[in-house]
């Protein structure tokens, strides 16, 4: 079928196209990423906040959005540094189950960077795409 056929018979959910060797949907955060994030976020807040390094990357294949997230609760919530691909990085917070849902121009889902280790701080790395008006990493 042709990449046209693929998308327009395709049916809402998980997308084929994120898929692991097994054949089954790429997850957002191995069980090792979830942990560390977990635990970054259970430190007390007194001014680390943005001081631990990204735990995982995250980006959209076809709509050039990106995340670093360094810390996530028990909830789902996320904090990093967000890039939705329209030059305006920011730290912030978004649901892990937003993550889940969003889909890319071409109704891709997001993939995780597996290649990704951090080399600064989650705010060094907010820095840098201040004045690059996206995120390097």
């Amino acid at each position: 079928a042709t990449l046209s056929q693929q998308l327009t018979n395709q049916a809402p959910g998980p997308s084929t196209w994120a898929i692991n060797p097994k054949g089954n949907p790429m997850k957002l955060f191995t069980d090792q990423q979830r942990t560390q994030l977990r635990k970054n976020a259970a430190q007390p807040d007194d001014g680390r906040k943005g001081k631990f390094k990204p735990v995982v990357k995250l980006f959209t294949p076809d709509a050039h959005a990106v995340w670093l997230l360094s810390e996530m609760d028990e909830g789902g919530r996320c904090f990093g540094l967000c890039d939705l691909g329209q030059g305006y990085p920011e730290l912030g917070y978004v649901m892990e189950s937003e993550l889940k849902s969003f889909r890319g121009r071409f109704r891709l889902p997001i993939e995780r960077d597996r290649h990704f280790t951090a080399d600064k701080t989650i705010t060094e790395y907010a820095d840098a795409a201040s004045s690059e008006w996206r995120i390097v990493a």
